[in-house]
């Protein structure tokens, strides 16, 4: 019943952009906190960049700092991912996770996840 789709991956050299977009249904989208988890090949799956119910609280891994900004729109259902200065280091699967009591930061147990998409950055 539960679904959040993940968008908007693909290939790119370094230095540049993408925008990944994660739309949910099945759920009450404003009663949940949302994230974005990167897992590079051969690694675990780590949270990348969270936000709060009402989008004012933002949490970022370290790595992601300064060139990443995750947004909502609660009318829409949708919480997007905007990357940019792309380096070979951020290739990998990305996933959409939902959960009601994270209240905006990553780390903890999520409830639900997205099937993932593949980000892949080129030299």
């Amino acid at each position: 019943q539960v679904q959040l789709v993940e968008s908007g991956g693909g290939s790119v050299q370094v230095g540049g952009s993408l925008r990944l977009s994660c739309t949910a249904s099945g759920l009450t989208f404003d009663d949940y906190s949302m994230g974005w988890f990167r897992q590079p090949p051969g690694k675990e799956r780590d949270g990348f960049a969270c936000i709060s119910t009402d989008g004012l609280k933002t949490w970022y891994e370290h790595s992601a700092r300064g060139r990443v900004t995750i947004s909502r729109d609660n009318a829409k259902n949708t919480m997007y991912l905007q990357m940019n200065n792309l380096k070979p280091e951020d290739t990998g699967m990305y996933y959409c996770g939902a959960d009601r009591l994270r209240a905006g930061v990553c780390p903890g147990t999520w409830g639900y996840w997205g099937q993932g998409i593949q980000v892949t950055v080129s030299s």
